[in-house]
């Protein structure tokens, strides 16, 4: 079914393997963002870009595609970039048994400029490790 998928993204995706935390969190990570409206518990982001993230949970998800939500990014102290939210809509949602995967599309930019500083941080920083 993954294989089915259709690549249909704009721009470029960062990988961040940045540790997610929902509402609760107990241990430290790169990044933390904020969904209370959906589910609470730790998550992985996969990837970001200017268009859209994805995220990867233990926690089961009650959204469903199509619904809006703010995420709060708070970006990991190294980048030196304050928190800021991103408006954006659930696109899809894979679920098993261990883990549920959620593909959001960003529904516009973010006010500020610290959005665009962390994508170019995570840019700037993928080619230091290269």
């Amino acid at each position: 079914m993954l294989n089915d998928v259709i690549e249909r993204r704009k721009s470029t995706r960062y990988n961040t393997s940045a540790h997610v935390f929902m509402k609760g969190a107990q241990h430290p990570t790169n990044a933390r963002a904020y969904i209370p409206e959906y589910f609470e518990g730790e998550a992985v982001l996969k990837d970001i870009s200017i268009t859209g993230c994805h995220l990867e949970s233990t926690v089961q998800v009650t959204a469903t595609p199509g619904t809006t939500c703010v995420i709060t990014i708070q970006p990991e102290p190294a980048s030196k970039i304050k928190e800021f939210d991103i408006p954006a809509e659930v696109r899809w949602i894979r679920a098993t048994d261990y883990s549920c995967q959620i593909g959001f599309a960003i529904l516009e930019s973010p006010s500020g400029k610290y959005f665009q500083r962390y994508v170019d941080y995570l840019s700037w920083r993928a080619t230091q490790q290269s």
